[in-house]
């Protein structure tokens, strides 16, 4: 666990930021980084823990905003790890159906799609009939053939050939990949159990938040279209009651 941010001497609560390197489109390798712009004055362009990141302030609300990890997969979703604070002294809704996201390119404006937490788990569950299929199919492979084992041939010195049937080297076989087997499926449950896991606990949902209270999570988009290597910017809105936070971001190869 990781304290997303520490503003004025106050530090908002742990968000269970877990990496989805398996689940959500795989581990960063050389891919690209993103930069903040401050729009107005209630806005502030940071660095933390070598991160860039962005604290947008309103009457009622603060949002702080940076990347989920160090550097983006290029041509895959961005995602941001998000925290908010109500400031006000009544209760306040967030909802992840009033974020949005535009890519500005060659002077117009394309929407980029908020993938949900509702997407990502019905994606896992796409992914776990695909791993169960084909868990069964090694499976059944490996037990066709432990159910061929034990048989052989042999030839003697004499020219004769011959077979024959081990009925203990069947038996071997049989429970070696019965043990297999039941590993196999073991794991592609367990696999599929600690990837929704993972979800629930870090992917931004909606939330109502309380006087004084921060909540946060991952948001994921669709990746921004190509730009022919360039830089890709676009804006996220985060609408937290009534106030719309617009965060501008720039995204770009690393090291550019």
């Amino acid at each position: 666990m990781d304290i997303l941010f520490r503003v004025g001497g106050s530090s908002m609560r742990n968000l269970g930021i877990v990496a989805l390197c398996a689940v959500l489109g795989g581990c960063m390798s050389t891919g690209e980084t993103v930069s903040f712009r401050a729009s107005n004055p209630q806005q502030q362009a940071l660095m933390r823990d070598g991160q860039p990141a962005l604290v947008s302030r309103q009457k009622s609300s603060l949002v702080l905003v940076r990347p989920a990890a160090r550097q983006l997969q290029a041509n895959g979703r961005p995602v941001f790890v998000v925290g908010i604070n109500n400031l006000s002294r009544q209760p306040v809704d967030f909802r992840v159906g009033q974020v949005e996201a535009v890519q500005h390119a060659a002077g117009s404006d394309f929407e980029m799609k908020v993938v949900t937490y509702e997407m990502l788990v019905q994606e896992e569950r796409n992914r776990q009939v695909a791993a169960a299929v084909l868990t069964g199919l090694a499976a059944g492979a490996n037990a066709y053939s432990a159910a061929n084992a034990g048989h052989g041939s042999y030839t003697t010195p004499s020219g004769r050939t011959g077979t024959f049937y081990s009925p203990t080297a069947a038996v071997i076989a049989q429970n070696n990949a019965a043990v297999q087997n039941e590993a196999m499926i073991a794991a592609t449950v367990e696999t599929g159990q600690r990837n929704m896991a993972a979800l629930e606990q870090a992917v931004i949902k909606d939330n109502t938040l309380m006087p004084g209270e921060w909540y946060g999570g991952q948001l994921h988009l669709a990746p921004p279209a190509d730009q022919g290597g360039g830089p890709k910017t676009y804006t996220i809105v985060i609408t937290v009651g009534t106030e719309r936070h617009v965060i501008d971001v720039t995204q770009g190869p690393a090291g550019v």
